[in-house]
């Protein structure tokens, strides 16, 4: 046996051990429900270099976070997203021509777009556009992604390319991806074409999360794997708002908190999971595989991963909300300021990341 494939068979192995081990952690978790989880810590973050990111309705959700709070966020990593409130509040246009657009719904011109973002900015409702302007851009398109296609993905490009400078913004295709999270660490992965459940794909050596990190945030430190322990679980409750269960978040959120971040002076960046990509559909599959643990720990880096619960029926009262394959709100299925500083899912996280600057009790 070469040198180098026993490497390899170490390397998935204790991959293996490792995911194992996060998955036992993750059903005692569920077993004990959110009294399990412990309350978000103060660790003094800086506050004004968040970076997020995310997949699907997490790419959507990314770059409405990101607009939104442009004066703290630095920049976004977006996989199979679109443009900025690209549906307008409407269920049909997310469904048609925010996903795959045709001659009977297409997509607006891109002047419409940025137009769109200006006019909010306006009304202070979200942050003003200047805040972009020196942020980054890390996008991705599958070339065999069918659910959101390329022109929807083009047209974010072209969005932040309005707002950006040029060298910002970095636009990568793969043209054998599916739809789909693009990783390495994840040792069952489907084929790189492929589009279905879990969505975390395996396409040769492209680590996405690595990719966007090192472009979001400069020349990292190479990975390194963190224990299975260093991953915890917190209440997400208190940062819900006044009807906790009308945000459509779950109850408990995930949290890597790398060596010395406890003490204050680490960046931090939010991870935004797609549809059906929940703890409560595919465990922390994502949250461990999706490959930013190992980039988070060795560049002190606190990952932030907060979740949305699969939702089909009355929240109480009368309160309905419909969102069964638990995506993120880029739609309108919580209110109709779901793009905005005030809608409940930006609010929440803004909340959390707001909990995560203040300085840490012990300094």
């Amino acid at each position: 046996m070469s040198a180098t494939l026993h490497a390899l068979i170490t390397a998935f192995q204790s991959r293996l051990r490792y995911a194992a081990a996060v998955a036992m952690l993750a059903v005692g978790l569920a077993a004990n429900g959110a009294h399990a989880a412990g309350p978000l810590p103060a660790l003094g973050t800086v506050p004004d270099s968040v970076t997020v990111s995310g997949v699907s309705s997490g790419g959507y959700m990314a770059v409405q976070y990101h607009v939104a709070h442009s004066t703290s966020v630095a920049g976004a990593g977006v996989v199979a997203g679109g443009p900025y409130d690209c549906a307008s509040g409407s269920i049909w246009f997310a469904l048609t021509r925010c996903m795959t657009p045709r001659f009977w719904s297409p997509l607006p011109d891109d002047a419409r777009f940025r137009q769109r973002v200006v006019d909010k900015a306006r009304a202070e409702l979200i942050d003003p556009v200047d805040g972009l302007a020196d942020d980054r851009a890390w996008i991705f398109s599958g070339g065999r992604d069918e659910t959101v296609e390329r022109p929807v993905v083009d047209a974010l490009a072209a969005l932040y390319r309005g707002f950006l400078r040029p060298s910002g913004v970095r636009l990568v295709t793969l043209a054998s991806a599916g739809h789909a999270m693009i990783t390495v660490a994840d040792p069952g992965a489907n084929p790189c074409g492929t589009s279905q459940p879990p969505y975390l794909n395996r396409c040769g050596t492209l680590d996405v999360a690595g990719e966007l990190l090192n472009h979001l945030l400069g020349r990292l430190a190479p990975p390194a794997e963190p224990p299975p322990t260093a991953l915890r679980s917190f209440d997400q409750r208190p940062y819900l708002g006044p009807k906790p269960l009308a945000s459509g978040m779950a109850d408990v959120g995930y949290l890597l908190v790398p060596p010395g971040c406890a003490e204050g002076g680490c960046r931090v960046h939010v991870v935004f999971h797609g549809c059906r990509q929940t703890t409560e559909q595919i465990g922390t599959r994502f949250v461990v595989n999706a490959g930013y643990l190992e980039w988070a720990w060795t560049n002190r880096l606190v990952l932030l991963f907060p979740q949305v619960r699969p939702t089909n029926g009355f929240i109480g009262g009368f309160d309905w909300l419909y969102n069964p394959r638990g995506c993120w709100d880029w739609w309108g299925y919580t209110d109709g300021h779901y793009a905005e500083r005030r809608g409940r899912q930006v609010a929440a996280v803004h909340a959390m990341l707001q909990r995560l600057a203040e300085p840490p009790i012990n300094r």
